[in-house]
């Protein structure tokens, strides 16, 4: 009798667990330099909203819209180049994208600094650089601020620093894996990741030769957790979490 009713007790029990509401999901498509703050970011999100996962995908900023213009079930996306969430826009598939925060270039060495890179003006003399593509953002960006140093610096400053380039990679990440791994003397990133490394030694760019990299923030037209990406956009734009910005490197909005 006593095993037939724990028996039952043990039925009820697994009846009423097969009964618990499933996690929401929101998925959020962001630039790969986001993706230490974002995941602090997310746990915090989750514990403020309980039964919410935020499903961080990370990767170069054309990569993820490529893929969201594919149909990627994508429900926020944040963009390190402008350009490609104002396609996106123009295309129909993200309604609005206000600026969610700000970076910067910087220059980043391994600690030792076997190449004695000391100023943007050294890049001229380094055996081996490492930067962006020039499709992906800190590529574009790269390009940009290595054409203002020719002003300051000499109309073929550019070219000779072009020529030490030995490796261009398709995200920020994969550049500062670089310099950190020792298999490059410099590499060109956001000032983010130089701070979220503690392999590496930033070398700051002058100001008037820097670039500032607007990142984007837009809700995908359509999806079927419009709540909680509208909660999503609210909670990263808020003041608190600018403060976590502003932690890991990036520049308040």
């Amino acid at each position: 009798m006593r095993l037939l009713v724990l028996s039952a007790i043990l039925v009820l029990l697994a009846s009423c667990g097969g009964h618990q509401p499933e996690a929401q999901v929101v998925n959020i498509y962001a630039a790969s330099s986001l993706a230490d703050v974002f995941q602090d970011l997310a746990r915090d999100f989750e514990a403020e909203h309980p039964g919410t996962n935020v499903v961080l995908t990370f990767a170069g900023s054309q990569v993820l819209r490529l893929q969201i213009e594919q149909g990627a079930e994508a429900d926020v996306f944040v963009s390190a180049n402008p350009d490609h969430m104002r396609a996106l826009v123009a295309a129909g598939f993200i309604e609005a994208s206000p600026v969610l925060t700000r970076n910067e270039l910087t220059l980043i060495v391994p600690l030792s600094n076997p190449a004695q890179v000391e100023s943007f003006a050294d890049l001229a003399r380094v055996e081996r650089l490492v930067i962006g593509t020039e499709n992906v953002p800190v590529g574009r960006y790269t390009r940009e601020a290595l054409d203002r140093a020719g002003e300051r610096f000499g109309a073929n400053f550019k070219k000779e620093v072009m020529e030490r380039v030995v490796s261009e990679e398709s995200n920020v990440r994969l550049a500062r894996a670089k310099v950190e791994l020792g298999e490059a003397d410099a590499a060109i990133v956001y000032r983010s990741d130089a701070v979220s490394s503690g392999q590496v030694r930033s070398v700051s760019i002058p100001a008037e030769l820097n670039i500032d990299a607007d990142y984007l923030i837009g809700m995908l037209v359509g999806t079927q957790a419009s709540d909680l990406a509208e909660a999503w956009i609210n909670y990263v734009r808020s003041a608190s979490s600018q403060r976590v910005f502003d932690r890991y490197g990036f520049v308040s909005r």
